[in-house]
């Protein structure tokens, strides 16, 4: 007999997302069908009790506004605390039909994504698992320095995205990451001049870093308008 899983029983109620709390079910499923709680060391019952509070979150969110080009109204993210980054990149497929893997830039150097750490603008709410609201991938900045685009993202109230983030925007709105569109996390840093970014290279996602003065003309700063837990 098939194990009860309470999290595919409340999407077969709701047949779209067009809710906050149909939303986040959606994009628990894809974690699952994509094997999180095997690389977190847990069981899929674990695993899932462990994103269940975020229910009661995202039922208070409604209405969630329509997702416009660029944007996503709401995105589940997994902290480094549950599943290392490194292991769930190669997970990541472009839209709408990638089939190449993901890939970590070995230009992260020996130690890879471990030393970037949230800059203090960014709090983060829960150390395993939160929400990320109102995520636009940052266009406008393309062609300007990340580090001139920072402040006009942090004078707006809104958040720069962390490794994280950005990892899970691309798990569940793959979409956001296009030729020619692609994003900065300038949320995340490791002490110099590095700042992480999303983007496409031979048919696959790309995590990779780009300097905090260098402009390029395919690469915006993502950002969001808050995180809850």
């Amino acid at each position: 007999m098939a194990a009860h899983r309470p999290w595919r029983s409340a999407i077969a109620v709701q047949t779209a997302p067009s809710t906050a709390l149909a939303l986040l079910d959606h994009q628990v499923e894809t974690l699952l069908r994509l094997g999180y709680p095997a690389l977190a060391d847990q069981s899929e019952a674990d695993f899932t009790a462990r994103l269940e509070p975020l229910r009661t979150v995202a039922a208070r969110l409604d209405p969630l506004p329509d997702a416009a080009p660029g944007h996503a109204p709401l995105v589940l993210v997994v902290t480094a605390a549950v599943v290392d980054p490194e292991r769930t990149v190669p997970l990541l497929r472009l839209a709408p039909r990638g089939t190449r893997p993901g890939v970590v830039d070995r230009n992260h150097g020996p130690e890879g994504l471990t030393p970037y750490r949230p800059i203090e603008p960014v709090v983060l709410p829960a150390p395993d698992a939160y929400l990320l609201l109102d995520v636009d991938r940052g266009e406008e900045f393309c062609g300007v320095r990340p580090e001139e685009a920072l402040p006009v993202v942090l004078g707006r109230g809104r958040t720069p995205l962390t490794v994280e983030e950005g990892v899970a925007v691309v798990t569940h709105a793959p979409g956001l990451l296009e030729k020619n569109r692609c994003f900065m996390l300038s949320g995340s840093r490791r002490g110099d001049r590095r700042v992480p970014a999303m983007w496409i290279s031979e048919r696959a996602p790309k995590l990779g870093w780009c300097w905090d003065g260098n402009p390029h003309s395919w690469l915006g700063v993502a950002s969001a308008g808050s995180r809850r837990a």
